[in-house]
């Protein structure tokens, strides 16, 4: 899938997302904020300019964004996260956000009360999409604007396999997804399926397998 899909999936399945930003002390801040707006590779919400919230983006303008699609169960959900860099883009979308989000007219009636409104844009930066509902679980990586790719190493994290690998396949016996391809050699860590668990790396008797850099 492309990047605006992901996005979609966060702005129309998910919605309300969960937004983390640091205080004036640098600790973590988290609150619910809805995706307003998308489009091929950014997404918009909006805060009022009293908030704290308002406060914190313009003066780190950096957010991270993480949402979960609902479902009867943990194995039915889709996860969407994306990190980067935010901007203030006043209120010349306010309109569009309104026609989009009809409900917003509830909480801000009239044109008055939504003059403390704001819209801001993360333009740049990095996502991870992650599909429960697959077997084997789905894992991808994408780019949000002009972000260089050599930011994003394919999924972030994870970890790779070296040609120390001797193909003993004690990786595979203890991956919990098997999608480790061990009739490659070296033996190959397939990432659209990782977990990220790290089973591999402690068990691997010649160190062959290694973190791969965020």
């Amino acid at each position: 899938m492309r990047t605006e899909d992901y996005l979609r999936i966060l702005k129309d399945e998910i919605h309300s997302a969960v937004f983390a930003t640091t205080d004036g002390e640098g600790l973590p801040v988290t609150r619910v904020i809805d995706i307003m707006l998308v489009d091929r590779d950014s997404l918009y919400f909006i805060t009022a300019k009293g908030k704290e919230f308002y406060r914190q983006l313009m003066d780190t303008g950096y957010v991270a964004v993480s949402g979960m699609t609902g479902g009867a169960g943990s194995m039915e959900k889709k996860a969407v996260s994306v990190r980067g860099k935010v901007r203030n883009t006043g209120g010349r979308l306010l309109s569009q956000v309104f026609e989009e989000n009809p409900y917003m007219a509830e909480i801000y009636p009239d044109e008055d009360s939504r003059t403390a409104l704001e819209v801001f844009q993360l333009y740049e930066g990095r996502g991870e999409f992650f599909d429960l509902s697959t077997k084997p679980i789905t894992r991808d990586s994408f780019l949000l604007g002009k972000t260089d790719k050599e930011e994003v190493p394919g999924a972030a994290g994870g970890y790779l396999i070296t040609e120390r690998c001797r193909g003993c396949r004690l990786c595979y016996s203890k991956c919990p997804q098997k999608c480790i391809n061990i009739e490659a050699s070296p033996c190959v860590i397939l990432q659209e399926h990782c977990l990220h668990c790290g089973n591999c790396y402690e068990i691997c008797p010649f160190e062959a397998v290694v973190k791969r850099r965020v």
